[in-house]
């Protein structure tokens, strides 16, 4: 009797090769686009030392580690997040740069809770942080960067929105109503869940801390109760013509322990999602993780492959767009070479490599085909043209695929004329 059928665990992704490039879509946008505002690239290890992410990441996440020990006895954990490991490096190495440190990463991480629409066990995130700088106007720079990603992947005006919200107003806020420091995280994660949980569940816990929903509601409908740094952030992005994405929502807190300030989440207008994505200020945190021996400001946001892709899908303009570019990415090479004769395999095989050498992508059949069957094949791997080798040899023909039309060229020079015909159009050259 078999046994059950190995599949992939719950949570956990297999990337077919669509799949790999809907992800490595996603992966040169948010490249693009961090150094296009200055930002570099590092990386950070999948592996930490469990202590690592006990120090301050607070909430749910120290209940959803894939934790456990190596073989050398240490207690370590897959990485659920990349601010501490980013931390901890800034910490090690904020010497040997000159500040602010404007970084980013796209990493894998890993988190156990339940499988659902945008969320998953494993995930790839793009961070985006800026180190080394108080002032609000780093905020700024980052909400815009979110904003300009946003765009790029082809959302407009109206399609989502940034809702910018500042956590130590809520500190002063509970600070002012005599809620003990030591319960200032509980109330922040009551504030957190509040547009998730039944009211009477959230009026319960508030009224655990001496507060109640009514007087929370009111703090958060009045305009006034916004930070000098919101009003920063929003000239700013008003200077930019960027004032319009941006709305003061003092319902986000964010749910991790280690924000001090500014936070934002980046919502589709429907709100039919969770956040697209969400950072925020996190001044004590490099200092937490050094233990002292280093304090540096830091500013931060991370955007998910799951919700962004979800989104994309489901909205028309970036779903084309991410369909355009998968269509010109996703061919397995550019030439496919056609016998057209057996006996010309060894000049098709010098053909071949001097196609590969000189940068040309292309491949041929491994085994005898009809030729019908070879432009099948062609089709098939996305190739934009067929070169036929037969009898006419040394001369060769060259289909385009997509409009049937058919050309003659020549063995000699046909590398440098290949990458030329390449950038043109697929129809004949005119005369």
């Amino acid at each position: 009797m078999a046994g059950p059928r190995l599949q992939a665990l719950p949570g956990f992704r297999d990337f077919l090769p669509k799949d790999t490039a809907a992800r490595n879509y996603l992966f040169e946008t948010w490249r693009s686009v961090a150094r296009r505002y200055g930002f570099v690239e590092y990386e950070t290890p999948l592996l930490e030392d469990t202590a690592l992410y006990l120090k301050k990441s607070g909430g749910e996440i120290s209940s959803q580690l894939f934790r456990f020990e190596d073989q050398g006895g240490r207690d370590v954990t897959l990485r659920p997040e990349v601010s501490p490991s980013l931390a901890r490096l800034a910490a090690q190495h904020q010497r040997d740069f000159p500040k602010p440190l404007k970084w980013f990463e796209i990493g894998q991480c890993f988190r156990y809770e339940k499988p659902q629409k945008g969320r998953g066990r494993e995930f790839f995130q793009f961070n985006v942080d800026i180190l080394g700088e108080a002032a609000a106007t780093a905020d700024a720079e980052l909400i815009a960067l979110a904003i300009d990603t946003m765009l790029v992947f082809g959302f407009e005006k109206g399609d989502f929105v940034v809702r910018v919200s500042d956590r130590q107003a809520w500190v002063d806020f509970a600070s002012q109503r005599g809620v003990k420091e030591e319960s200032i995280p509980d109330f922040l994660q009551v504030i957190d869940k509040m547009e998730r949980e039944k009211p009477e569940v959230t009026e319960q816990k508030l009224a655990a801390l001496g507060l109640n929903s009514a007087e929370v509601t009111a703090f958060i409908a009045n305009p006034e109760n916004a930070s000098p740094a919101f009003e920063t952030i929003r000239a700013e992005l008003t200077a930019r013509g960027m004032g319009d994405f941006v709305e003061l929502d003092l319902s986000i807190v964010r749910g991790l322990a280690y924000y001090t300030g500014v936070v934002f989440e980046v919502f589709d207008s429907k709100k039919s999602m969770r956040a697209v994505a969400g950072g925020g200020r996190y001044d004590t945190l490099v200092e937490t993780i050094s233990d002292g021996a280093v304090s540096m400001p830091a500013t931060g946001f991370a955007m998910g492959d799951y919700v962004i892709r979800n989104l994309i899908e489901e909205t028309t303009q970036p779903d084309l767009l991410m369909a355009a570019w998968m269509q010109r990415n996703m061919a397995a090479c550019e030439v496919y070479l056609v016998l057209a004769d057996d006996s010309k395999r060894t000049e098709a095989l010098e053909i071949l490599s001097e196609l590969r050498n000189a940068g040309i992508s292309c491949d041929l059949p491994l085994a005898p085909a009809k030729v019908n069957k070879q432009f099948q094949n062609a089709e098939r791997c996305g190739a934009r043209f067929a070169l036929v080798i037969g009898s006419e040899w040394p001369e060769l023909k060259l289909k385009a695929l997509s409009s049937r039309s058919e050309e003659t060229c020549h063995v000699l020079g046909l590398a440098d004329w290949l990458k030329d015909r390449l950038k043109e159009p697929d129809g004949p050259l005119l005369a």
